[in-house]
């Protein structure tokens, strides 16, 4: 079984492979937020067979999917919509049930104790994950979407200057907009602490009550993934200070602009198992993908908003949901060449341990698919060859 401690940048410079930040610690109210956002734990059961060669398997019965009720996590509100991945998955006689989570580390709690077994989750919270297990806790099987994320403070906030004795938000404590947040600051020359303290205090909280308290005026702004950016934009009259795809430079993976917000991953033993399934899986969401980048605006806006309202309940204004679109791209690609640098991020802010990310990535199932072809820069599990051509 699996047991986990936790539950999903302007001025700097760009995001690139140099410049190496020196560790800071977090922020939570409670040392125990601390301690699960740094410690995952990984127990395989006594009883646990080892993990299969990979090889066709058995298409499994059925497959758990985590996924979050945000504009991000799009390929999976449209490829639950569209049908796509129950099509795909159907065909094996495999049968899929989801599950809406908040935030990647709680999905990634919900992963190591076989609650689920796949998700749409952030690169951090997965990182985290593999880095605590010694690499067998999950597999990054597809990338999802890049950018979509930004820190948006109140109006007299002008530059990074204006930060000081400020109190920001973000989604959840070693999340990928948390350790964003952090490390985007450390370059900015402030001091951060577990206890909420330092140069800047940050708080973090879920992204509805980050929109509330915003709006009440008791904190100052938010690293947030979309659709609540916008949301604090244009429903609190929030400005910009980072969109985040000014930091990444492309030098690493992907285009300038270019980094990983959302990726697919599969609980490894399982993806060992069931090889077919995996395809199955990797294949409706590239259905989804592929949507999203054909569809119109008018066809984009009422799907997604159409999985917003069955996942969280309500709809977005369409003009929310329009600009959180504009700063969103849709890839399969997980933009592998960026992880190293996420692991060194999350390890300067003391919410991920030092690892080899070696087997991280089994890009198997999706280089399967015709015209594909992605990198997974020295990182990944896999010995088969693409069928060649990009995506």
């Amino acid at each position: 079984m699996r047991i986990t401690g936790e539950s999903e940048r302007g001025g700097s410079p760009r995001r690139g492979g140099t410049g190496r930040r020196r560790r800071v610690a977090g922020v939570g109210a409670l040392a125990l937020l601390v301690a699960a956002a740094t410690a995952t734990i990984w127990v395989p059961s006594p009883s646990a067979p080892a993990a299969a060669a990979p090889g066709p398997g058995t298409p499994a019965e059925g497959l758990r999917l985590g996924y979050f009720a945000n504009a991000t996590h799009a390929p999976a509100l449209v490829g639950l919509q569209k049908g796509y991945l129950k099509d795909r998955l159907a065909a094996d006689g495999t049968t899929l049930s989801t599950q809406v989570f908040n935030a990647g580390p709680a999905a990634v709690e919900a992963l190591n104790a076989g609650a689920i077994d796949a998700a749409y989750l952030g690169p951090n919270p997965a990182i985290s994950s593999f880095a605590a297990s010694g690499g067998r806790s999950l597999v990054v099987v597809a990338g999802a979407t890049s950018g979509g994320a930004q820190l948006v403070v109140r109006h007299g906030i002008d530059s990074p200057a204006d930060l000081r004795g400020t109190t920001l938000a973000s989604p959840q404590l070693g999340g990928t907009q948390d350790v964003a947040l952090r490390g985007w600051l450390t370059d900015q020359g402030y001091a951060v602490d577990t206890d909420g303290g330092g140069d800047v205090a940050i708080n973090p909280t879920g992204n509805a009550q980050t929109l509330d308290l915003f709006a009440a005026g008791r904190i100052d702004g938010a690293w947030l993934p979309e659709p609540w950016a916008s949301r604090l934009v244009l429903e609190a009259g929030a400005q910009v200070l980072v969109d985040e795809r000014d930091l990444w430079d492309g030098s690493l993976a992907g285009t300038a602009g270019q980094f990983p917000t959302t990726i697919l991953v599969v609980d490894a033993d399982y993806a060992a198992e069931h090889r077919q399934t995996v395809k199955d899986l990797v294949a409706g969401h590239a259905d989804a993908v592929t949507w999203l980048n054909d569809a119109g605006q008018g066809q984009k806006l009422d799907t997604i908003n159409a999985g917003l309202e069955e996942s969280a309940g309500a709809e977005l204004p369409r003009k929310v949901l329009a600009r959180a679109l504009k700063t969103t791209e849709f890839t399969t690609d997980p933009l592998a060449g960026d992880f190293e640098k996420l692991l060194e991020d999350g390890v300067a802010a003391g919410t991920t341990e030092p690892a080899d990310l070696t087997g991280l990535f089994d890009l198997d199932a999706l280089n399967s698919l015709p015209g594909t072809h992605v990198d997974d820069a020295g990182l990944g599990t896999s010995t088969a060859t693409p069928n060649g051509g990009a995506q």
